[in-house]
């Protein structure tokens, strides 16, 4: 069988796909690291590390008497405001957090959230909540598309489409297809 495609051609394919592979490497990062821990969430954000911590303090205490309680201890976060929640209790807004304070059985839990900047601004990227990448995005999907292409093209033989390669491509386009089939 005559190849419809001529050695120069493939050659200029093999190129292409090498070099833009180079260029998207990090942005393959990118995509895949914040795909993976998007895929296990389990109900938390990966961007931040939550910590929740609980003690006692005396019951039924003013808010003004609770503020100052908070303030001698040293290790508390900063507390910003502090309101009334509606059921008896007290909402605590902090610096990196927030809580709640029982006056009736003197009980604090609050939590705080520190960002784990790396994860933080690979899923702002993933999310396209950086000013400007919705452009780098789309440069990248019409590349994967390239690569998706291309990568068909440059094997000749036997190695290639018209040979093993067909079986893997079938393979390949069947996953997703089973995979929506399955959801239904």
């Amino acid at each position: 069988m005559k190849c419809l495609i001529s050695p120069g051609f493939r050659k200029w394919m093999r190129i292409i796909h090498r070099d833009l592979g180079y260029l998207m490497v990090g942005v393959c990062l990118v995509y895949g690291i914040s795909g993976v821990l998007m895929n296990h969430l389990n109900g938390k954000d990966p961007a931040y590390r939550i910590e929740q911590k609980n003690f006692l303090l005396s019951g039924n205490l003013s808010k003004d008497e609770f503020v100052a309680l908070w303030k001698e201890r040293k290790d508390v976060p900063e507390i910003n405001k502090i309101s009334d929640s509606g059921n008896g209790q007290y909402r605590l807004m902090l610096r990196g957090g927030s809580g709640v304070y029982d006056p009736q059985t003197g009980r604090v839990d609050y939590e705080i959230a520190e960002r784990r900047l790396l994860v933080y601004w690979i899923n702002r990227l993933h999310y396209n909540h950086v000013k400007g990448w919705s452009v780098m995005g789309d440069i990248f999907a019409v590349s994967l598309v390239f690569f998706a292409v291309s990568g068909l093209i440059m094997v000749p033989g036997k190695r290639g489409i018209a040979g093993r390669g067909k079986w893997y491509l079938l393979a390949g386009l069947l996953i997703p297809v089973i995979y929506i089939c399955l959801s239904l």
